[in-house]
């Protein structure tokens, strides 16, 4: 999670400052392999102390035992897992919603249980910056952190349960559990995933969260729009520094160019990448898929011609979609997401601004179509149809008859 800048120290590695000893604060060498792997060698970092002391203390998340979380998730039964990738599993659970005890499945509190698989150190470490970020932070636009485990070598965090699960389902997976989202739906999810950004950017905060994508934002019964897996997220430059320096990481398809060539890091790079994931609402395509036609392969580069043009617009916007928005919609957010995607970051605006003009959006008349008697169209109460039918799709997740995919655990270094 850092760069190979010889002789940097980055503190940004390790969230925030808990008075660990400077020799284990890593550097930015510690973290360059040079290769296709993400673990680090034990002979090329020093240990890192593994203990309660690293946790910056909140009241507001719980400490679990390893057997509680067992017990919750039916001794971490297959039949359980949500979701899973290189870093571990994300299994469902039940705990006593007052206790915050483990309770029979079925009853109480929904939660999901993510598991690492703790066989490096870089693992250890992104497990740590989700339990200090997430368990200082409270926003409705972020996941809530409900508790983490830190027993010998296991390493758990504890979330709320997010019925809809991750975003990129929604747009990309296929079958009756995943019907379109509708257009004023995927308004309302990109408003409330750049409220998170924007939250996480402001001067109280300051933290980049450097892997904004769809698989990282999840959806609540309501599809409001929360942010999760903060194991990349840093914080950001202080004082008089423009940028901070670190190791390219995070989902090819997604990362800022500027990051990509020189490893600076600023809030504007996750803007960029605010800009791909709003190009991947729009049309419905995923942000690299060497499956399209020779020219569409990068979405971006593919798409970038037609943003702002108001001729050209509907050749970006997802077929599915068809006359649920007008033009003015379409340029509207378009231009918004053309101008998130500048090459040159000072060019973009910062996330309030973005949040403004989404909340524009959402708000002007012209932005959805109307039929000539000053009706909604069909296609809204054909949305109503299909939201019913979602919800009782989330329900039979929420019983556990049907399975709704997490986003992989993820945290791996972009190579390009």
């Amino acid at each position: 999670m850092g760069n190979c800048w010889p002789g940097t120290r980055i503190k940004a590695e390790s969230p925030f400052q808990s008075g660990m000893d400077p020799k284990y604060i890593s550097t930015d060498r510690d973290d360059f392999s040079g290769g296709s792997s993400s673990k680090l060698s034990s002979a090329s970092v020093p240990p890192t102390p593994r203990s309660e002391g690293e946790i910056l203390q909140s009241s507001n998340v719980k400490s679990f035992s390893f057997s509680e979380l067992r017990t919750s998730t039916r001794n971490f039964r297959p039949d359980s897992v949500l979701g899973e990738g290189g870093f571990g599993s994300v299994f469902k659970g039940w705990i006593d919603e007052q206790a915050l005890t483990a309770s029979k499945p079925g009853t109480g509190m929904v939660i999901a249980v993510k598991r690492l698989n703790q066989d490096g150190f870089q693992g250890h470490r992104e497990w740590l910056a989700e339990v200090n970020y997430l368990g200082q932070f409270y926003h409705p636009n972020l996941v809530k952190l409900v508790g983490y485990c830190l027993e010998d070598e296991h390493r758990l965090l504890v979330y709320e349960f997010m019925p809809r699960g991750s975003l990129e389902n929604h747009l990309f997976r296929r079958g009756s559990y995943f019907q379109p989202l509708s257009w004023i739906l995927r308004m309302k999810v990109a408003l409330g995933a750049a409220k998170g950004l924007a939250f996480l950017h402001s001067n109280e905060n300051k933290v980049i969260y450097r892997d904004f994508k769809t698989s990282n934002i999840l959806l609540d019964s309501h599809y409001n729009a929360k942010l999760s897996d903060f194991g990349l997220a840093k914080d950001g430059p202080t004082g008089d520094k423009s940028h901070v320096s670190t190791r390219v990481m995070g989902t090819y398809g997604y990362a800022a160019p500027e990051y990509l060539a020189t490893g600076h890091l600023t809030a504007k790079s996750d803007v960029y990448s605010f800009g791909v994931v709003l190009l991947e609402m729009l049309s419905g395509k995923r942000a690299v898929d060497k499956n399209r036609p020779s020219g569409e392969h990068n979405l971006v580069e593919w798409a970038r011609p037609y943003l702002n043009n108001k001729r050209k617009i509907f050749r970006v916007i997802d077929t599915r979609l068809e006359g649920q928005y007008s033009n003015g919609g379409a340029q509207k957010a378009g231009t918004l997401a053309l101008q998130c995607l500048a090459v040159e970051a000072k060019y973009r605006p910062n996330m309030d601004e973005v949040v403004t003009a989404l909340e524009e959006l959402q708000e002007s008349k012209d932005t959805t179509k109307s039929n000539q008697s000053g009706n909604t169209p069909n296609h809204q109460n054909n949305s109503n149809v299909v939201s019913r039918q979602r919800r009782r799709s989330a329900d039979d997740d929420f019983n556990g008859k049907a399975k709704i995919t997490y986003p992989r655990p993820s945290a791996s270094p972009l190579y390009v």
